[in-house]
C-alpha cells in the first residue's frame, strides 16, 4: 500500500499524508461480527481520576470481533473481503470458512481477496495459516502469537510487524519479537505465519492536530512549560532548564527506570534499551 500526498490547497494539507485505501473491497463491517464499545471513559478510572493522561473524544468506532484464537480448526476458509477497522492500523480480512461460518482475521502480506487459509495442526506453512509453534519450520516470520495456550493471540499484531522463530526443543520455542527481545514460549501455543501488512503505517505524516484528536489522543503540555507545582521541570525564569535529570510528572527519573516489577525467567534477551 503506498503513500498519498494531500494536495496543498491550505496551510493543513500541505504535509497531509494517508494510506491509499484502493485494497479495501468492503466498506460496512458484517453486521454479525461488530458490537457495540464500552463507554469512553477518557482515561478516567470509575472514581473520575485520570490514570492515563492525553486521552479523550475521538471519532465513534464499532468494535469488529477479531479471531485471536482461529477457533475454526481444520476447516478451509476464504478470504471475501478486506476491510477497515478503526481500532487498529492493519487491516482485517473477513473470512467465509467451508462449513458456513465468518470471523475477521488480521490480513498479513501477500493475502488478497480470493487466498486460502486455515488453521490446522497440519496446514501448510503460508501466509494467512495458524498452526502450533511445534509445526511451524524454524526461521518463518509469524504474528499473532498466543502466550498462553488456549488463550488466543497477544504478541505481534500491528502492522508491518513479525516474530522470527530462532529454535525449539520439546518444551519451548525460542521467539525473536520485533521489540528486539528474545524469549520462550510453549511449543503447544498457536500463531499465523507471515508478516502483518500495512506497513507504511508509521510513515503517516499527520499534517495538523485535529486528526490526532480523531484518533482520541488530546494535547500533550511540555513539563517546562509548566509551573513548578505542577511537574519537576516548571518555572523559572524565562525557558530555563531545571538543572537535573529528566523526571517525570511525578518525580520519577525517565532514564533507564525499570518498568517490569519482576525478572521473567522466559526473557532471555531483554528489549531494546529505546523502548
Amino acid at each position: 500500500m503506498a503513500i498519498v500526498k494531500r494536495k496543498p490547497r491550505n496551510s493543513s494539507l500541505r504535509f497531509q499524508t494517508y494510506i491509499d485505501s484502493s485494497d479495501i473491497t468492503k466498506k460496512e463491517p458484517e453486521k454479525s461480527l461488530v458490537k457495540g464499545l464500552l463507554r469512553k471513559r477518557g482515561g478516567r478510572n470509575c472514581y473520575g481520576r485520570i490514570t492515563v493522561r492525553h486521552r479523550g473524544g475521538g471519532a465513534k468506532r464499532r468494535y469488529r470481533i477479531i479471531d485471536f484464537k482461529r477457533i475454526e480448526r481444520d476447516v478451509p476458509g476464504k478470504i471475501i473481503a478486506v476491510e477497515y477497522d478503526p481500532n487498529r492500523n492493519v487491516r482485517v480480512g473477513l473470512v467465509l470458512y467451508k462449513n458456513g461460518a465468518k470471523g475477521y482475521i488480521l490480513l498479513p502480506e501477500g493475502i488478497q481477496v480470493g487466498s486460502a487459509v486455515m488453521a490446522s495442526k497440519d496446514a501448510e506453512a503460508k501466509p494467512g495459516n495458524a498452526m502450533p509453534l511445534a509445526k511451524v519450520p524454524i526461521g518463518f516470520m509469524i504474528h499473532n502469537i498466543e502466550i498462553v495456550p488456549g488463550k488466543g493471540g497477544t504478541f505481534v499484531r500491528s502492522a508491518g510487524t513479525a516474530a522470527q522463530l530462532i529454535s525449539r526443543d520439546e518444551k519451548y520455542a525460542i521467539l525473536k519479537l520485533p521489540s528486539g527481545e528474545t524469549r520462550l514460549v510453549p511449543v503447544s501455543c498457536w500463531a499465523t505465519i507471515g508478516v502483518l501488512g500495512n506497513a507504511d503505517y508509521k510513515n503517516i505524516s499527520w499534517g495538523k492536530a485535529g486528526r490526532i484528536r480523531h484518533i482520541g489522543f488530546r494535547p500533550t503540555v511540555r513539563g517546562m512549560a509548566m509551573n513548578p507545582v505542577d511537574h519537576p521541570h516548571g518555572g523559572g525564569e524565562g525557558r530555563s532548564k531545571s538543572g537535573s535529570h529528566p523526571r517525570t510528572p511525578w518525580g520519577k527519573g525517565c532514564k533507564g527506570t525499570k518498568t517490569r516489577k519482576r525478572k521473567n525467567p522466559l526473557i532471555l534477551k531483554k528489549r531494546s534499551k529505546n523502548r
